[in-house]
């Protein structure tokens, strides 16, 4: 086998069409809403970049804790041959995993982005030359197709991305991962924890105004792709916790009555002074709510571990 291949399972159109049909529907619905994959530009990447630097943003330190400290003991319970990283970027994160695992034969990163896969390939190649890599340019959100490889395999699902799922979408998406995993397989699942509501929304609401940037940058995204004519400027970042949900909603707030034209969907959406456009949720968790609900999926979670001061969690689960 070579040691990189790249499989590219969405159509060369799948991003630009998924980008129509989230605007289209997000703002024509009550309330307006955008998902947060349409943040991730290059711009809105390196503005994340910057925000997991902030001293308010601790969940990327925290989980990064948890994986220097326990990196060991994961790959001791998991007995990987095949790491799978959904949604694995720069694969930065992962580095300690494969120290590791001194039995690894293959990684397999998946990300929508070509680009990303191929320079986190090629950096990881020329760490690890005997280590082979199989990307896949493919959304894990849908139904996901993994190149055959050696077992035991561990799914990796990091930084607490499954809290941008709605309650309904982390099932279904949990029940997809627990349907390809075999026997011996198992799932590594990043969630961040409930906790006082004043850190959780100065972690998305920080000082410097680098989340509101990141905020607004998503309608500079829908600008420039669909040829709409936001005023990013008309729109004030807000970042809330819904005690009853247990999450974390940014939005976007007009501070004026608008209408926006989206010339490439044909399409006029208006925005009431004070409307507001909800672009991400973030779940927060509890560790008996992370056990139910990868029961629900055919899951049994294994292993526990949390940072020093158990604002973040790691667990590893397989199937049952």
């Amino acid at each position: 086998m070579s040691p990189f291949l790249l499989t590219r399972t969405l159509p060369v159109d799948a991003t630009d069409a998924a980008l129509r049909a989230d605007v289209r529907s997000g703002l024509t619905a009550r309330p307006k809403t955008l998902p947060p994959k349409w943040f991730y530009d290059a711009h809105g990447s390196d503005l994340f970049e910057e925000i997991t630097r902030l001293a308010e943003y601790y969940p990327t330190r925290a989980e990064r804790e948890i994986l220097i400290a326990r990196a060991g003991e994961i790959a001791a319970a998991s007995g990987a041959k095949t790491l799978i990283e959904l949604g694995s970027g720069s694969s930065e994160k992962t580095r300690h995993l494969l120290d590791a695992l001194p039995g690894l034969h293959t990684y397999v990163p998946v990300d929508v982005s070509e680009s990303a896969l191929a320079g986190a390939a090629e950096a990881l190649l020329a760490e690890r030359p005997e280590l082979s890599v199989h990307a896949l340019v493919a959304d894990f959100t849908h139904v996901l197709e993994l190149p055959d490889s050696p077992g035991p395999r561990l799914v990796a699902f990091l930084g607490g991305t499954l809290g941008n799922l709605l309650p309904e979408e982390r099932a279904e998406f949990l029940a997809s991962v627990r349907a390809r995993l075999s026997p011996g397989d198992a799932l590594l699942l990043g969630t961040d924890l409930v906790k006082d509501e004043a850190t959780l929304v100065a972690a998305y609401d920080d000082a410097a105004g680098v989340t509101a940037a990141f905020d607004k940058n998503v309608l500079t995204v829908v600008n420039r792709e669909l040829g709409a004519d936001f005023p990013p400027d008309d729109f004030e970042h807000v970042a809330l916790w819904d005690a009853d949900n247990e999450w974390i909603e940014m939005r976007l707030r007009a501070r004026r009555a608008l209408t926006v034209k989206i010339r490439e969907l044909d399409l006029v959406v208006q925005f009431e002074e004070g409307e507001e456009l909800r672009t991400e949720i973030s779940a927060k968790f509890r560790e008996e709510k992370v056990r139910e609900e990868l029961a629900a999926a055919g899951l049994r979670l294994d292993q526990w571990w949390t940072d020093t001061a158990g604002r973040f969690a790691l667990s590893l689960a397989t199937a049952h």
